[in-house]
């Protein structure tokens, strides 16, 4: 019998990105899943509208919103292991909308935590992101590294791993924190960078827009990340732990574009847009994880190497393209 049979876990932000591959890969194991849907009237249940039947059907979905502490509680109910995922993510729109990021994130962590709390959930995996370090002081950057926030999405993303903490040093919560790098792979919004530079080269307009093409960023495919989440839930080490999970390369924007070109094989030149460029002193130049605490305490270590994972990302866009919005940015 393996660790998830039977287990009954809940995954908020289960529509999103890496929340549906870990959805996806937690039915896989035999889990009883219940997926965390922010409501809406159309009934969407985002990226999880595209896994296999056979997938969907093995899922329990529970549409509510993480910022009502009572649809929380409800969903907690009876859950063996919670895997946070549910944050607003976009950088630039945080520009816009500070107030959102800290109902979300902040005030919606503190409801799953309180949640976990009095339902004695007996592991909670909060997932944080690499963009609290900011612009590295060095690097690999591990988990020591000093934090700041270089954007309100980054300030409302520390907010939440504190609060996370707290809830650890506090009450004992069964917390453990993974903080991953830049993901990339299949179903990934259009709003990311990886997506963003293969839509336009597979667009055929001979453009691809970026901002800054100098940062630099450790990318890691998503099924990586989603076997980082996996062990740390699976190891009673983890408790208490902030865990980096990344490939532990970097490459610049630019060195990346010029690499998807090459393997998409059109003739595209790169334009920089002032639109997509970050105030400066909010831009984070470099971003590479040292992943060792992992490597040592989890057996953790990513399997597949970017040239494979973009590989893999290339062929399902150019069979989805038509779901991405290439001739605009994605905020």
């Amino acid at each position: 019998m393996s660790f998830w049979q039977n287990k009954k876990v809940l995954v908020t932000g289960a529509g999103g990105f890496i929340g549906s591959h870990l959805v996806e890969e937690l039915v896989m194991c035999d889990a009883n899943v219940l997926a965390f849907i922010k409501y809406n009237s159309r009934n969407d249940w985002g990226n999880l509208e595209l896994l296999d039947k056979s997938i969907r059907e093995n899922i329990e979905i529970f549409t509510a919103d993480i910022q009502d502490g009572y649809a929380v509680k409800k969903a907690m109910k009876k859950r063996d292991i919670v895997f946070h995922l549910a944050a607003l993510i976009g950088i630039p729109y945080s520009y816009v909308a500070p107030l959102h990021y800290i109902n979300t994130n902040i005030n919606g962590t503190l409801n799953i935590l309180e949640a976990c709390l009095t339902e004695n959930v007996s592991r909670v995996i909060h997932t944080s992101t690499s963009e609290v370090y900011g612009t590295a002081i060095y690097t690999p950057i591990d988990e020591n590294h000093p934090q700041r926030g270089q954007s309100p999405y980054a300030a409302s993303k520390i907010g939440s791993d504190k609060l996370a903490e707290s809830y650890y040093l506090s009450y004992d919560s069964p917390i453990s924190i993974i903080r991953p790098f830049n993901t990339f792979g299949p179903r990934q919004s259009g709003r990311a960078i990886i997506p963003t530079i293969i839509t336009q080269a597979l667009s055929g307009t001979g453009k691809i827009k970026l901002g800054r093409v100098d940062p630099i960023r450790d990318f890691l495919y998503v099924r990586d990340t989603v076997k980082g989440f996996l062990a740390i839930a699976e190891s009673k080490k983890s408790i208490g732990q902030i865990i980096n999970i990344g490939s532990g390369e970097g490459i610049s924007i630019g060195e990346l574009a010029n690499t998807i070109v090459k393997m998409i094989g059109n003739q595209t030149q790169i334009e920089m847009d002032e639109e997509r460029i970050r105030p400066q002193k909010s831009e984070v130049f470099e971003l590479v994880c040292d992943y060792r605490k992992a490597k040592e305490m989890l057996n953790w270590g990513p399997k597949v190497n970017l040239k494979e994972g973009l590989e893999k990302t290339i062929q399902y866009i150019k069979i989805n393209l038509s779901k991405y919005k290439a001739d605009i940015y994605n905020v």
